[in-house]
């Protein structure tokens, strides 16, 4: 075989190391580590119901590549990767039942294995962190090209709620009577009585028990 091939194969393999794939890099500590309760922004947090780290919230997940939703269960302080995306949750909050109007918040960070060039190498980017909300999504949106992320529900539980309102509505009626009680049924008339109109004798009789004359 002449050099001059051997060169050839040599700088064709020199070639094919410089355009390999990038290797992926490891998530950073941040993605990964428990994630701080946060302070509400923009959100009333409250420890009143279900304790904060035993809240669990079930947020809504879009691929637009593949367009492939999933819903995703966390408590507070997990966090789940989903190929090239981690999504992290602080915390959860709703309003309690007797507020008006209802609403949903999460407390979200996405971040996301990506780049710019096909000569880059993959880094892990915060693209977002904030409260995300059920009934008011525009308030706060996660802007991204690939990934998407919203909030479905939070499993927590207000005083008052563990009694299911069909058992309350039970309780109440048995409470309060259902209604007047019924009447006696009438006497029937006694047809050997005298009338009251009837007229009374001296010996203290009327006209019918008198001998027939």
């Amino acid at each position: 075989m002449s050099v001059a091939v051997l060169l050839a194969g040599g700088t064709l393999l020199l070639a094919g190391c410089n355009h390999r794939e990038p290797a992926e890099t490891a998530p950073p500590g941040e993605a990964t580590a428990a994630a701080p309760m946060p302070a509400a922004s923009g959100a009333a947090e409250s420890d009143y119901g279900t304790p904060v780290k035993d809240r669990v919230a079930t947020l809504g997940f879009l691929n637009k590549r593949n367009n492939i939703t999933q819903d995703i269960v966390l408590r507070s302080g997990e966090a789940r990767r989903i190929g090239n995306a981690i999504v992290r949750l602080g915390t959860c909050e709703r309003t309690a039942p007797w507020e008006d109007p209802a609403e949903t918040g999460a407390f979200v960070q996405l971040f996301v294995e990506e780049r710019a060039t096909t000569e880059q190498k993959l880094t892990w980017h915060k693209v977002f962190s904030g409260w995300l909300f059920k009934n008011s999504p525009s308030l706060n949106v996660v802007e991204h090209p690939v990934y998407d992320v919203w909030v479905k529900n939070c499993a927590m539980k207000f005083p008052g709620e563990e009694d299911s309102p069909a058992s309350a509505a039970a309780a109440k009626s048995a409470a309060k009577p259902a209604g007047k009680p019924a009447a006696a049924p009438a006497e029937e008339p006694d047809d050997n009585a005298p009338a009251d109109d009837a007229p009374v004798m001296e010996d203290g009789g009327t006209p019918a028990d008198s001998p027939t004359q």
